[in-house]
This record gives C-alpha cells, structure tokens and sequence, in this order.
C-alpha cells in the first residue's frame, strides 16, 4: 500500500458514518464513552475510514479523522465509475461493487455511499451480501476497491496491450 500525504491533497471532505456509545461495567457503576467511524476524501479518487474511541463525541470525531487521514487509498476510475465488478470482503461484511452507465448515481446503502461518494465514484451499483454492520461494510468497501485494476495495469501485467485485453 503507498502512502497518501494528505497535506499534498486539496479539499479534504469527512463523513460522520456512524456514532457508537460503549460503555464498561467497572467496580464503581459503568464508564461510557463514544467512537465514532469517519470516511474521509476529496472527490479526486482518494479515500480513507478512521475510528476513534473518547469520552466525548467530538474528540472521537477529531481522532476518528486524524486516523482516517493517515489510511488514504487511491481509488482506479473508469471515467465517473469503477473499472470492473469486484467483491470486497471483510470479517462477515460482503459488499459487491458494479460500474453503471454514466448518470445513473451512486446506488449504495448507508456506508458504502459515504464511501463512494467521497472518493469521487459518480456512478456505480453496489449490494450488502454479508454482515450490515458499518464497520465491516465500510471495511469491505475499501477492500473490494482496493482490489480494482484498470486496464492499463492488466495489459502490463500480462504484457499485451489494451486493445487485446478489452477486445
């Protein structure tokens, strides 16, 4: 994985997915704190996803946000959509991920459009085929468009040009 300095990216947007309220059962009565679970991206094919535990919300947020900047992935594009079909998978979480035709937006539940939508993809089809949890979809998400290739890249691995890979 290649390291994305997200000071060298322009407009950074984050995406609150989901807020969790934890709490621990210890001697004196229960101790509750919150994590939160950011998506960050700017729009541009860059995304990541951070967690952050704190006994405040905001603060989990910040730290969800610092830890979300420092796992930046780059995303491969096909015009506004994803090159090919692809099945992220993390824990239980399955999420399948399929290019539309331009103009038909982004058709995704909950965390999986946070996390298309901030790393640019306009139009792409995507269903949740394991585990609805936001973690493990947004965790899958980012596995299955990690696995993506473009053309350009298979026609080199296999040492033929594009025009024989898509023909």
């Amino acid at each position: 994985m290649v390291f994305i300095d997200p000071n060298k990216l322009n407009n950074l947007e984050e995406s609150v997915v989901t807020i969790n309220r934890v709490t621990k059962v210890v001697k004196g009565g229960r101790r509750l704190r919150f994590t939160a679970l950011v998506v960050v991206g700017d729009r541009e094919g860059h995304v990541g996803f951070g967690t952050g535990k704190a006994q405040e919300v905001p603060e989990a947020i910040r730290k969800a946000i610092e830890n979300a900047k420092t796992n930046l992935i780059e995303v491969p594009m096909d015009g506004t959509t994803v090159p090919h079909e692809v099945i992220g998978e993390f824990c239980g979480g399955k999420v399948l991920i399929k290019p539309a035709q331009a103009g038909s937006g982004v058709a995704a539940g909950g965390p999986v459009r946070a996390v298309m939508e901030l790393a640019g993809v306009a139009d792409v089809t995507s269903k949740s085929l394991g585990s609805n949890t936001p973690i493990n979809m947004v965790r899958a998400t980012i596995a299955g468009l990690q696995q993506l290739k473009v053309a350009e890249e298979v026609a080199a691995l296999r040492g033929k040009t594009v025009e024989e890979i898509k023909g």
